[in-house]
């Protein structure tokens, strides 16, 4: 059978290139050539500027031996120069490795060593750690340093970051890549155990990664945008090409500060913020307790554990407008968003932050969630109560993991992106998630979800943090054990808390045992629940 008419119509240069976040900025330059791009404490870029500038440190890399396909870390606050690495070194074919700033120098190491970093790119702030990672690499990348003044000029810098920049050539033509299947960044997982997993992204998926969060966080071309979130976390949940997608202002923060972002949400007419529910949690106190109150509504969008009703409740006065997100390392970020729906208006506070608790639906390059039946990877019903694994598939999910076929094969099991998330699907199809599989706790054959105490726990007027795991008990097999962290000035007791959950919980998921203090955290600030439950082993 001969075949259909269109099907012999062939891609040409006119109608077809390899999707990639790096012609956002071009078509940006484009449009606003004078607006302010990036602000820096420092000094302001324009999107001219920041084109220019990103074309030339192109240029410079590939001068100093860059080739396609190199890796090119970065080891930087959230400064103008962490933003145009993550146009610059793309542009010269690169795979761009942006490193978490709290790791410790072994770790460090590893990823630089496990990456295969060709080039460093560090800010003199950082010399001392950067020192103790190079100490016994055979094979040192090549150090470029950056002095946003947060430390003394760099001993180990074999060339300076602005003096290498002039070097460059903003006429050489920057390299697209062949596919947009190519790898445009590697990720460190944060990992609570074990070493960190490199994961892989693609020009594809980073590029409509930018234009799906831009459409989820309701951005557009008066968009001025505060960096609260590290740029080093899946490339800033890929809004280090979002915000210049739609021509908005990049507001840097080198440090979280809330004195710092006040000043500057003031200043600047922010409208737009992400953070970690640690982040929200810190800005809304200390915001409450010194009585400030944006002019100006701001949106905040947070990731991983749902808003509860008392955050809601204090976000709204403060003047923040808070957007649940849901992501993973792998999943570039974000790649569910609770989709607002107007009948949600006239809602409680309680029946809100219900509604906002669940992660809802896909982001617009998933292809489909799926909450699977552990057993044979059905689709469970829509009721909100059985439980399977989160599932999900489409155009920003990872390449794989660096160096890691088996990873990568179990983690694309049956052709699904396994989340290892736990989780529901209510009646209107919004997903829920429960807990991760690993956090389960199984009581006298009861499952119960970890999140669900959690949730309670934080409506407590004295608790600023909390987690539960499972503790061995001779009569139940599990029972659940919560650490606490206390508000500053506020205090309360184990009885208080236990009459507390009380209240809203079945008996037999009110935690058996209270230990209070600061809770352990990655570096990226996720509550470490595998050094709690070893805690109680010891």
């Amino acid at each position: 059978m001969a075949a259909a008419p269109h099907a012999q119509l062939q891609k040409r240069p006119g109608n077809y290139s390899a999707l990639s976040p790096l012609t956002l900025l071009q078509r940006s330059a484009y449009i606003y050539p004078s607006k302010p791009a990036v602000i820096d404490d420092r000094y302001t870029l324009t999107y001219l500027q920041l084109f220019t500038r990103a074309k030339r440190m192109a240029s410079a890399l590939r001068d100093v031996g860059v080739n396609k396909g190199d890796t090119v870390a970065v080891l930087c606050f959230n400064t103008a120069e962490m933003l145009e690495c993550h146009y610059s070194v793309p542009m010269a074919g690169a795979v761009l490795n942006t490193l978490n700033i709290r790791l410790d120098a072994n770790t460090l190491q590893y990823i630089l060593k496990h990456g295969d970093a060709k080039v460093l790119i560090y800010d003199t702030g950082l010399e001392a750690v950067v020192e103790q990672a190079l100490d016994g690499m055979d094979q040192r990348p090549l150090t470029v340093a950056v002095d946003s003044g947060a430390g003394e000029p760099g001993k180990l810098a074999v060339h300076r970051y602005e003096t290498l920049l002039e070097q460059g050539n903003a006429q050489d033509d920057w390299v697209r890549p062949d596919d947009e299947w190519d790898a445009i960044s590697l990720n460190y997982t944060s990992g609570t155990t074990g070493q960190p997993k490199g994961v892989v992204y693609h020009h594809r998926g980073a590029y409509l990664s930018s234009l799906g969060n831009a459409m989820a966080f309701g951005m557009g071309p008066d968009t001025v945008y505060l960096w609260t979130l590290p740029m080093f976390h899946c490339n800033g949940w890929c809004y280090t090409w979002a915000v210049t997608a739609i021509g908005g202002t990049h507001i840097c923060l080198p440090k979280v500060d809330t004195d710092a972002i006040h000043t500057k949400t003031t200043q600047h007419r922010v409208t737009h913020m992400c953070g970690a529910p640690i982040v929200l949690n810190m800005l809304i106190n200390d915001f409450h307790a010194k009585g400030h109150v944006l002019d100006q509504a701001v949106r905040f969008a947070v990731g991983g554990a749902a808003p509860h009703s008392a955050t809601l409740d204090r976000a709204r006065t403060i003047n923040f407008d808070i957007t649940h997100l849901y992501g993973l390392t792998e999943s570039y970020g974000p790649s569910a968003f609770c989709v607002w729906q107007n009948d949600w208006q006239t809602l409680s506070t309680d029946q809100l932050a219900g509604k906002l608790a669940r992660q809802g639906v896909g982001l617009f390059a998933i292809d489909d969630l799926r909450v699977a039946n552990m057993d044979d990877g059905a689709a469970v019903p829509p009721d909100g109560h059985t439980m399977g694994e989160l599932v999900m598939r489409g155009n920003t999910l990872m390449k794989g993991y660096l160096k890691d076929p088996a990873a990568t094969s179990a983690a694309f099991k049956d052709g699904w992106f396994h989340t290892g998330d736990l989780a529901v699907v209510h009646a209107d199809g919004y997903v829920e998630i429960k807990d991760r599989i690993k956090d389960i706790i199984i009581s006298g054959g009861e499952n119960m979800s970890s999140h669900e105490i959690e949730n309670v726990l934080y409506r407590h007027p004295a608790v600023l943090e909390a987690a539960v795991v499972a503790r061995q008990d001779e009569k139940w097999g599990e029972v659940p054990c919560a650490f606490v962290t206390l508000k500053e000035g506020l205090d309360t007791s184990e009885d208080e808390l236990i009459a507390f959950c009380r209240e809203s919980l079945s008996h037999f998921k009110v935690p058996r045992h209270f230990i209070f203090g600061d809770l352990p955290k990655t570096s990226t600030g996720k509550i470490q629940k595998n050094v709690l439950r070893q805690s109680l082993k010891s």
